[in-house]
């Protein structure tokens, strides 16, 4: 049977890869999918939307206070620019220009990531700090000044050498009262990453909402009180509500707006999340893993091994005999060649590649070893 993506012409993707932005993100579950179905029969004033939404789930995590934005992306601008502007509309409506404002955010070298340049969007300067081996609270100590607003964090270093972990920044920004902003995309289990490094210390905290069961385009940022009402007033919601209330006010975030349902699978995904059993989630994966290895047994020259997690396992590891004249990269470029186009993760060991089931379709795996066997025997026959 056709799918749509055939009849539109673009090629469908057997997802063994997992939430990643390329691939749409997510598949919400069909409790989600009703929240966002119901959310249609009426309109809303969005605004009303947000704010309560936002106060339902700062409740559910027990924290101050939350933002819904479009992404984890967009968090970290939203909260970069509550560190710039405050709450003062002046320097609100002039973001990125940032002349005469105080825009700086600390960077540790160790950690920089592609992302981390959306602080930018609002007119933050990443202001990177440490040497080639380290860095060192001194490090930190010396880069601040008359021109800091925000220290970024990451939530764990993730093996990176010489990163400064975020329960020694955290004292160092608390000297000097500078909001500390964490990137936790996808730090959303155990469940109580989503509110551990706000009750640690931390001021302002992104998520993206699909690790969580909703939308793509969603997401979350939490922490204190005060900034996220700063991060409110420069969001789109801020712009559209005083074309409605009073005096307009044209912030930056406008770009960024989000559709009702989109805010209703945002609230709907965490509240499953969150009383969701994980253990049995886990389990769920189990047999599907099993189907993986069974489709995997007859296929020549791999080796199936266990993948390195944190946690439960979620797929499997796969390593190609090099007399195939294949290398684990080329297996995995040639996956999304295809049609349909499989997506796999190929392993920080670039010897192997995974195949993880959370997202798999049933009856993908069997499309992933047949696939791999047509892979491999074209490499034997160039060799």
């Amino acid at each position: 049977m056709n799918s749509i993506y055939d009849d539109l012409g673009v090629r469908p993707v057997i997802n063994a890869y997992g939430n990643r932005t390329i691939l749409g993100g997510s598949t919400p579950s069909a409790t989600v999918r009703a929240a966002m179905d119901a959310s249609e029969e009426y309109y809303v004033h969005m605004d009303e939307l947000m704010d309560t939404l936002g106060e339902k789930i700062a409740d559910m995590l027990g924290i101050e206070a939350v933002l819904i934005t479009n992404g984890a992306a967009a968090a970290l601008s939203m909260a970069a620019a509550a560190c710039i502007t405050g709450e003062d509309l002046e320097r609100i409506e002039r973001i990125p220009d940032v002349t005469g404002m105080p825009h700086e955010i600390i960077i540790q070298r160790q950690l920089r990531l592609r992302y981390d340049r959306f602080m930018t969007v609002a007119g933050g300067k990443l202001v990177e700090v440490g040497d080639e081996d380290e860095t060192r609270p001194e490090h930190i100590e010396a880069a601040i000044g008359p021109g800091t607003v925000a220290i970024h964090c990451l939530p764990e270093t993730y093996g990176r050498r010489g990163a400064l972990p975020l329960e020694k920044v955290i004292p160092i920004a608390k000297a000097h009262d500078i909001p500390i902003i964490v990137d936790a995309a996808g730090s959303v289990y155990p469940t109580e990453n989503l509110s551990k490094y706000v009750k640690m210390g931390a001021d302002l905290v992104a998520y993206g909402a699909k690790y969580f069961g909703s939308v793509q385009s969603s997401g979350l940022l939490t922490g204190r009180k005060d900034l996220i009402a700063a991060a409110r007033l420069n969001s789109w919601q801020h712009f559209e509500a005083t074309l409605v209330y009073g005096t307009p006010v044209n912030t930056f975030g406008r770009p960024m707006k989000m559709d009702r349902q989109d805010v209703v699978a945002v609230y709907a995904a965490l509240r499953e999340w969150l009383t969701m059993n994980h253990e049995d989630r886990f389990a769920s994966y189990e047999p599907r893993i099993a189907q993986v290895k069974e489709a995997l047994r007859e296929v020549p020259a791999i080796e199936v091994v266990a993948l390195k997690e944190q946690g439960p396992p979620t797929g499997v590891g796969v390593k190609v005999d090099p007399a195939t004249g294949k290398t684990a990269s080329e297996v995995v470029e040639e996956f999304r060649a295809g049609n349909p186009s499989i997506w796999i993760g190929l392993n920080a060991d670039g010897g192997s590649f995974s195949i993880r089931v959370p997202l798999l379709n049933n009856g993908g795996e069997k499309v992933i070893a047949r696939r791999l066997r047509e892979v491999l025997s074209s490499g034997r026959k160039k060799a």
